[in-house]
């Protein structure tokens, strides 16, 4: 039985299409929404990204408050709460070693735009490809 599923969300329709498709097949589990900033480019030398991080950070959680606001309004119309958590990283690497601690995995096909569409087909493929739990991917 699916008791805890982790929901990745960017804000795109698809990401809410993924919310609502979690909300409604696993409509008794704990439904946790996970948004992951890119971090730093490796093209930036180590001193500025080490003076950065504590901004990224910031800015991450103040990007993922609107977009977390959203995914509550989701499942509030379901009369369901949901738990929210932000982290700085690479998308796949970051959704698979959360997936760890949860029983499925959902997320969207592609994000919004055309990059982000190419970016989280791929984020998509390298999750299904390393997640240890069953993931879906919605469409």
């Amino acid at each position: 039985m699916i008791e805890r599923v982790l929901v990745a969300t960017d804000g795109s329709e698809m990401a809410e299409h993924a919310l609502e498709y979690a909300l409604e097949v696993h409509p008794d589990a704990e439904i946790t929404a996970l948004y992951v900033a890119g971090e730093p480019s490796p093209m930036m030398g180590r001193a500025l990204k080490l003076a950065l991080e504590d901004d990224i950070e910031e800015v991450a959680r103040e990007e993922a408050e609107s977009i977390f606001e959203s995914a509550r309004e989701i499942a509030a119309e379901r009369g369901v709460d949901i738990d929210t958590d932000v982290t700085v990283g690479s998308p796949a690497k970051s959704i698979v070693e959360r997936s760890e601690n949860f029983d499925a995995v959902v997320l969207g096909s592609h994000g919004a735009d055309l990059r982000s569409r190419m970016l989280m087909g791929n984020v998509a493929e390298r999750v299904v490809r390393g997640s240890p739990v069953p993931v879906t991917v919605v469409r």
